[in-house]
């Protein structure tokens, strides 16, 4: 690869690491707002008689909060792979442009 398609690949590479750690910070929010709602609905059901109509739908509500909550975890786990797989292979394009530099400068001199 010469050195300005590895160049090149080293920049898609970057943007898609940004891409990626973006996506992991929305990921993120989105669980942080979902335990916040979980919070404020255990808080509600506290006041609750446990065998009444409303704490079982509250409880109803929690866990499907729980289940979009572990759905979220299996992305944000996904999306860790992939900036890991992101991060190596920039490492190595990294390492593929240092190395035609290298070239380059022993040619001229």
């Amino acid at each position: 690869m010469g050195l300005a398609a590895s160049h090149a690949r080293l920049q898609m590479l970057t943007a898609r690491k940004s891409d990626l750690e973006l996506t992991g910070q929305m990921i993120s929010q989105a669980r942080q707002y979902l335990a916040n709602m979980t919070s404020q609905m255990f808080n509600n059901s506290a006041n609750l008689d446990p065998d009444g109509k409303e704490a079982k739908q509250l409880n109803q509500r929690v866990q499907a909060l729980q289940a979009k909550d572990k759905s979220l975890e299996l992305q944000l786990n996904r999306v860790d792979s992939q900036q890991k797989a992101v991060s190596t292979e920039m490492e190595a394009v990294k390492k593929v442009v240092d190395k035609n530099i290298a070239m380059t400068f022993k040619t001229f001199m």
